[in-house]
């Protein structure tokens, strides 16, 4: 058997990271639709629904490809991923939503303390990284027990608000229930097998170019694996749904940051110094600005425009550029 050549390696590996993100986005809306209407079978509120099943969907594939890639010993891929994610939610998928469509937000009480809570978390990471250099498996239950307890308060809080405040949800269809089962398993398996081949084909990429594996994750790994939110968040706002749009990245970034480095550290503790430097010097920090930005832009001017999406897209362009300009040039 003949030798693969570094093209042809780079080539195989391109493919699997782009098949990894095709079952990534496949695996996802199969899985969120399913779980949707097994919950609507159940009973289940919209409220409900919004706060577990569809942030703990769109928040799927950087789960499985962080904690794939840890076991691994890549835990450069499972911490860049989340800053990634949680960076390219703000600047990519709001911007590019916003260039859709301008939006206009009512930021109720319970708004402002979901953004609240998402800069706390931001600056929660931030610091555990910072300050310790890794993820203990006592860190990450104690963020997971933070994440239940905060999707308990908002869930109690909403239904003394309004009982009423529940909006209509579309509830895919499907012809029997075990076809729904249907769908979330193959959903599941699609989503395991895709985070397998996007780990694999980021790890050899990396390996290739010769720069970070935490760079490919903060780039094309967090790229695919916010296509979900970016889809979810361009068809509410195209039918007005403003407020959904921003609790969606909301709560994204809160299930990033609580969930997936949660499990992640629970099932294998991140290690001190096992991933590269430049995510505690520079990246952790710029997600925390952007974070403090978003906060900013929405609180006082309520409103996400044209321009605003411009610049922050301008600004996620400019970052990726940089991340990768230097370790190129190094």
């Amino acid at each position: 058997m003949t030798e693969l050549t570094t093209y042809e390696a780079f080539i195989l590996a391109s493919g699997a990271l782009i098949l990894g993100i095709i079952m990534l986005v496949r695996g996802g809306d199969q899985t969120i639709d399913a779980s949707v209407y097994v919950a609507d079978r159940f009973g289940v509120s919209p409220l409900v629904v919004g706060f577990t099943i569809l942030a703990f969907g769109t928040s799927l594939p950087e789960l499985v490809i962080s904690v794939f890639a840890n076991l691994q010993g890549s835990s450069g891929i499972a911490i860049g991923n989340v800053i990634g994610s949680n960076i390219a939610n703000i600047l990519l998928v709001l911007a590019v939503t916003a260039l859709f469509v301008p939006m206009k937000i009512t930021v109720s009480k319970n708004m402002l303390k979901d953004v609240g809570f998402m800069v706390f978390c931001s600056v929660l990471m931030t610091c555990i990284l910072v300050f310790s250099g890794g993820v203990t498996r006592l860190a990450g239950f104690s963020m997971v027990a933070l994440l239940g307890l905060y999707v308990f308060l908002q869930y109690q809080a909403s239904k003394k608000e309004s009982k009423v405040q529940d909006e209509e949800m579309t509830v895919p269809q499907f012809s029997k229930p075990s076809e729904a089962y249907g769908f979330l398993f193959f959903g599941l398996v699609l989503i395991a097998l895709g985070a397998e081949f996007l780990v694999q084909g980021a790890r050899v990429s990396a390996g290739l170019l010769g720069i970070p594996e935490s760079v490919i994750a903060l780039s094309i790994v967090a790229l695919g694996t916010s296509l979900p939110e970016l889809s979810t968040s361009i068809i509410a706002g195209r039918k007005g749904q403003y407020d959904m749009v921003v609790g969606n990245i909301i709560g994204s970034n809160v299930f990033n940051i609580l969930m997936i480095i949660g499990v992640t550290s629970i099932i294998k503790p991140i290690p001190v110094g096992g991933f590269d430097a430049q995510l505690i010097n520079f990246d952790v920090w710029v997600m925390l600005l952007v974070a403090s930005i978003f906060t900013c832009v929405l609180v006082l001017s309520k409103k996400i425009s044209r321009m605003t999406g411009g610049l922050f897209l301008f600004s996620y362009v400019a970052y990726t550029a940089y991340i990768y300009a230097v370790n190129l040039l190094q």
